[in-house]
């Protein structure tokens, strides 16, 4: 991980080559953090990629409900060769959840995308294939966020199988 020196100057690169990008940084017990704003996806990550922090090691998306914008994706980026470790946080509205996609600078973005598409329903712009990878294609809603409805639908069991309507006709 860069220190949090280290995590500065990176942040200083990054505002050097788009001054709005960088929202905050982000030092604590070890972990380095940079949030910047969904439109300076594309450009950061592919800046950092050239720096060296060629691996995707995940790409996950959160709920910060109630508090706006509500939707995050997080990228998780390591160089090999320094054994250094970032993180690169956004968030996005409801409202207009859009960031754009990384498969063509990570081919293993492909399915996180979508995952956190399907999940979230966060659109990744440019995705070659994005669709639900979890879900039926005909689902309403997103499960992981946190305004989702728990619950759903009975499992059945031997001892309710014959109580449960439809189930034996």
């Amino acid at each position: 991980m860069p220190d949090a020196t280290g995590l500065e100057l990176i942040a200083g690169e990054i505002r050097d080559s788009a001054p709005d990008a960088v929202l905050a940084t982000k030092h604590d017990r070890g972990r380095a953090e940079i949030e910047i704003t969904p439109e300076s996806v594309r450009p950061v990550i592919g800046m950092l990629k050239e720096r060296g922090y060629t691996f995707l090691a995940s790409l996950h998306g959160l709920d910060y409900w109630p508090d706006e914008p509500r939707l995050g994706v997080i990228y998780e980026l390591l160089d090999m060769k320094t054994v250094d470790r970032i993180s690169i946080k956004t968030r996005v509205t409801v409202e207009n959840p859009t960031v754009a996609t990384v498969v063509d600078l990570w081919s293993g973005a492909d399915h996180p995308e979508r995952e956190v598409f399907d999940m979230f329903g966060v659109v990744f712009e440019g995705h070659p294939d994005l669709r639900r990878i979890l879900m039926p294609e005909d689902y309403e809603g997103h499960p992981q966020r946190r305004d989702f409805p728990i619950g759903g639908e009975e499992v059945i069991f031997t001892y309710n199988e014959k109580t449960m309507p439809g189930w034996t006709e």
